[in-house]
């Protein structure tokens, strides 16, 4: 069995990551570290896992573990890591966006290798430090790459992409509070948003002559979970021939999809699915991309990582749809 430890685990995220490694068949969970919360039954703050009472807040860690899930803010992974000393042995996978670029990724001789499987797959399953992607990073590479991989984005790239409360994450703002967000729509970080860096990092990655502006406007949605993504750039392409490259470049891909119907966030909510359709307007190419920002935006997707850089198959326990939101 894999020992795993969770840190940081009364958050959103930390919920998901337990839902799933509670049913994971060669998953054994050692501890769930949270220094505010220790003692506390995990199902005090995670109401769903009412039957696993043995889940238990601790503020002790096993440096000995064979998998560490860092659940922590954005800047306190790399702090948390310099406190901390674990096993030469213990593979980490890192959920904040402390190590997501390339100037970031090496840390205190770790290495730190992007956690996007779509793109990464090879290169994860000879790692042992995973930057786990964002969840707008996500939803929009997977909606990008077949383009960037065949060097087909020459223009500007226009991104709108509507997220859930929970991509807030569980602390209370001035925003997340239910007399606030509900019935209620607005934009944030317009052009600034920190997923871009990671995003424009893949696309060059594929294609390296990509200069072109990300213009991403994203957007607080009245809805708990999910990401809705609409992309757009220009294309000489036809539809046809677009749909058949998205369909080549993800065709062993086992969570993500292209489809050709009307796609919707209900469609892959609560599993570690991406949709995504393409459809031509004149000389434009719309890509519509949808995911769980908590599953394949997290949990899901980080869940992934462990299973290919532990050698095991990589859907062994993320086919379990179950979510207290």
């Amino acid at each position: 069995m894999i020992k795993v430890g969770i840190v940081g685990g009364s958050g959103y995220v930390a919920g998901e990551l337990l839902r799933s490694l509670v049913h994971h068949p060669e998953v054994a969970i050692d501890f769930i570290y949270s220094h505010s919360h220790a003692g506390k039954q995990a199902v005090e703050l995670h109401q769903d896992l009412f039957t696993h009472p043995e889940l238990v807040f601790t503020d002790e860690i096993n440096s000995e573990v064979d998998v560490l899930f860092l659940c922590l803010g954005h800047g306190n992974s790399n702090k948390f890591l310099s406190k901390h000393q674990f096993s030469h042995n213990t593979k980490v996978i890192d959920l904040s966006n402390d190590f997501r670029l390339k100037a970031d990724a090496t840390f205190e001789g770790k290495h730190f290798v992007y956690g996007l499987v779509d793109l990464n797959r090879d290169e994860i399953k000879k790692a042992k430090y995973i930057a786990n992607p964002g969840c707008f990073a996500t939803a929009i590479q997977l909606g990008l790459l077949p383009l960037a991989k065949n060097k087909l984005l020459k223009n500007e790239v226009h991104i709108n992409a509507i997220t859930g409360s929970t991509g807030a994450g569980q602390a209370l703002t001035e925003t997340s509070h239910f007399s606030w967000r509900n019935n209620n729509i607005s934009t944030y970080k317009e052009f600034s948003h920190q997923h871009l860096g990671e995003i424009g990092e893949s696309l060059t990655f594929l294609q390296n002559d990509f200069d072109k502006e990300l213009n991403f406007i994203p957007v607080r949605g009245d809805f708990t979970r999910g990401i809705l993504a609409t992309i757009y750039t220009e294309s000489s392409l036809s539809e046809k021939e677009l749909v058949k490259l998205y369909q080549d470049f993800y065709a062993e891909e086992a969570y993500t999809h292209v489809v050709e119907s009307t796609i919707n966030l209900k469609q892959v909510v609560n599993t570690n699915h991406c949709l995504i359709q393409v459809k031509k307007h004149g000389n434009k190419v719309l890509i519509t991309s949808v995911i769980d920002n908590l599953v394949k935006g997290a949990a899901g997707q980080a869940i992934q990582n462990m299973n290919l850089i532990c050698g095991l198959e990589e859907e062994t326990g993320l086919n379990f749809k179950a979510s207290y939101f």
